[in-house]
């Protein structure tokens, strides 16, 4: 079993190492949570432009401003999609982000488990003295008496 001062130093890394992992998963959730974001701000402004250009073609609309419309529409829709796919891949990153946090924390529970096993074998070790101790002196003090 390995010593004390071997248990805290290995808690001590661990910890450190949860403590990293636990920041890069938060930055992770941040970047889900603005690609989603960016994604909305995205929808919002391609539904105000559809609203737009309808409101335009009620009014009369050349065929050059449809092709123009058309184009942008395409453009539009191709940032949409691309920002589902980044949305699709931070969503990514966040669980593989959040499966090495799982892990460093196992790791972390296990070194102290492990301390808690070697506290309590040095407390029943150190119980056990201390009754031979006790032990010994009330054998003693029989002998004396007699």
């Amino acid at each position: 079993m390995a010593s004390k001062a071997q248990l805290e130093t290995l808690m001590g890394l661990a910890q450190r190492e949860t403590d990293e992992a636990a920041k890069r998963l938060g930055v992770a959730l941040k970047a889900v949570e603005d690609a989603k974001q960016k994604h909305q701000m995205l929808q919002g402004y391609r539904e105000e432009y559809v609203q737009r250009f309808h409101a335009a073609q009620a009014a009369g609309i050349t065929p050059m401003a449809y092709r123009n419309f058309q184009a942008f529409m395409d453009k539009l829709d191709t940032a949409v999609n691309g920002q589902l796919e980044m949305i699709r891949h931070a969503e990514y990153r966040a669980e593989q982000e959040k499966s090495a946090w799982q892990a460093s924390e196992r790791k972390r529970m296990s070194y102290s488990t492990l301390n808690d096993r070697a506290d309590a074998a040095a407390l029943k070790l150190e119980n056990k003295r201390d009754q031979k101790l006790m032990d010994e002196h009330a054998a003693r003090q029989a002998y004396y008496k007699r």
